[in-house]
């Protein structure tokens, strides 16, 4: 028997609407984006430029939402056309929100009320605010001050969807009345319940420039490159000074309030009064310390400046490193190239330079289990000439002298990769490549298949693209969107939509 031809997206429908699939309640849903990204990638699919707006504030985009003026105003990008879908009230300098997270409902669970199973905006104001808003209405549900002892400014996922870590901003004076580098106050979402609230010292922790909280890790970062990992369970069992429930009374320090209402807030109840269990401890240059891999391995950058580009991939059981783990790339750009672990979980690693984007992949090596080798599993070139040509010059004898002359090989105007992320429903990897052209830039974003690098399609961009300035290029399901900020900080953003293109249906009608 020959090869299985795929069924067509016509049958593919016509399957869904006769019901035709297992009882897996997960396969219509991979039939429905099997049969998208089937359109996506197809010759006569078009993406259009459907909508271009300008902001004086950072503009930043969600799940289909894009969020101006702060997070005050939410427009959907759903539909045929951009809509505004609400814009809260005008409110002052203090009460701005600086940081905001998408919570969408988890599945399975049981919650008090029926608005908790809609998305919300999670968001952090600029006094201390802790917000869960509608993201529909712009309704604010439920609030939390946090506290008036430090300044909260940041947001992050320690586990995704599930707790929340909000972070303080680094005391950059740390003396005798200020030990307290900073602060991390963690929750779990919906229903809001407190962990505690974690004070980062120097007098334990030593000189910390910055902390993160990611699966359950503390992670501090030091000037010197170096990074340590502490249990955060760990921690909060041995130095929780008192378990504080939101909403409840609480006596602190001879002061009586309500945890999580002004102006008591919540008080700082895990002090760590003795170094705790070190976890892991690596030296990177700019604290570059990445983990991933099956089985886990971590990526980091000799300590040297001299070693910039280089990347390191070590087995994090016992610190090996991996045949063929030190990663170079052969290139001479000025901006250095990048490396991490690819997001689709597959274990595999993702290093971009301007003119080539490798997936690499761990293997066990034959013959020992025990260590990992780095193969490639595929290669995505740039479309570029070779100029590096021999220039003849002629001296004032009129002797002939050839020189060679050779481009860096992020030269603007040769093709050059500039973004590289992944479509996880549609499972294809988007690829932003640039050219310059005279004065203009011109970009195009290619999807390339995930499990073989093969190009499926390209769009360009109909505005033009400056190096110079930092951008932004989101891919999501049928939409793609682009974030550009200009000098003076002038925000840009245009959104394309996948269309037919009109121009062939008007000739097929010709034609019949």
């Amino acid at each position: 028997m020959g090869p299985t031809r795929k069924a067509n997206v016509c049958h593919r429908l016509s399957r869904r609407a006769l019901g035709f699939f297992s009882r897996d309640a997960g396969v219509v849903q991979r039939t429905n984006l099997g049969i998208l990204r089937a359109l996506v990638c197809q010759e006569s699919t078009k993406f259009k430029n459907v909508w271009t707006t300008h902001s004086k504030s950072p503009i930043a985009y969600e799940r289909g939402r894009i969020y101006f003026d702060n997070y005050r105003c939410c427009v959907s990008s759903v539909a045929s056309e951009p809509r505004k879908l609400y814009e809260m009230p005008k409110c002052s300098k203090s009460e701005k929100i600086e940081d905001a997270l998408l919570w969408e409902c988890p599945v399975g669970e049981m919650l008090p009320n029926p608005s908790d199973y809609k998305s919300a905006l999670i968001a952090l104001t600029a006094h201390n605010w802790l917000l869960r808003i509608s993201a529909t209405t712009g309704k604010v549900l439920e609030k939390i001050y946090l506290a008036s002892y430090c300044k909260f400014r940041y947001l992050s996922w320690d586990t995704p969807q599930e707790v929340i870590a909000v972070k303080s901003a680094l005391a950059r004076q740390a003396g005798v009345q200020q030990p307290v580098l900073l602060y991390l106050a963690v929750f779990h979402v919906l229903p809001f319940s407190l962990i505690g609230i974690l004070e980062i010292s120097k007098k334990i922790f030593g000189n910390v420039t910055d902390a993160t909280l990611s699966h359950g890790i503390l992670i501090l970062m030091y000037s010197s490159g170096l990074v340590r990992l502490y249990s955060f369970q760990a921690i909060t069992e041995q130095f929780m000074q008192q378990k504080l429930d939101l909403g409840c009374a609480c006596r602190w320090g001879g002061t009586t309030g309500t945890v999580g209402e002004a102006p008591f807030g919540i008080p700082c109840n895990i002090k760590v009064t003795d170094t705790p269990p070190l976890l892991f401890e690596v030296s990177s240059l700019e604290n570059a310390f990445q983990i991933g891999g099956h089985p886990w391995h971590y990526i980091i950058t000799p300590n040297k400046k001299k070693q910039k580009g280089v990347f390191h991939i070590c087995a994090l059981k016992d610190n090996s490193l991996a045949k063929n783990g030190i990663q170079e790339m052969d290139c001479c750009s000025l901006e250095s190239d990048w490396i991490y672990f690819h997001p689709d979980a597959s274990g595999r690693i993702i290093h971009v330079g301007p003119n080539q984007v490798k997936v690499l992949k761990l293997n066990e090596v034959e013959n020992n289990s025990a260590q990992h080798q780095i193969s490639e599993d595929f290669v995505i070139l740039a479309n570029r000439e070779n100029k590096n040509e021999n220039l003849p010059t002629v001296t004032a004898s009129g002797r002939v002298v050839k020189k060679k002359f050779n481009l860096l090989d992020d030269d603007p105007e040769q093709e050059t990769f500039k973004i590289v992320d992944y479509e996880d429903e549609l499972d294809l990897l988007s690829v932003v490549a640039v050219t310059q052209i005279d004065a203009e830039g011109k970009a195009h974003l290619d999807f390339h298949c995930n499990e073989f690098g093969t190009l499926l399609k390209s769009i360009p961009l109909v505005e033009s693209w400056d190096v110079t300035y930092s951008h932004e290029v989101y891919f999501d399901r049928d939409l793609v969107l682009h974030i550009e900020q200009k000098p003076s900080r002038i925000f840009s953003c245009y959104v394309y939509q996948m269309v037919c293109d009109p121009g062939e249906e008007e000739e097929t009608t010709n034609r019949s």
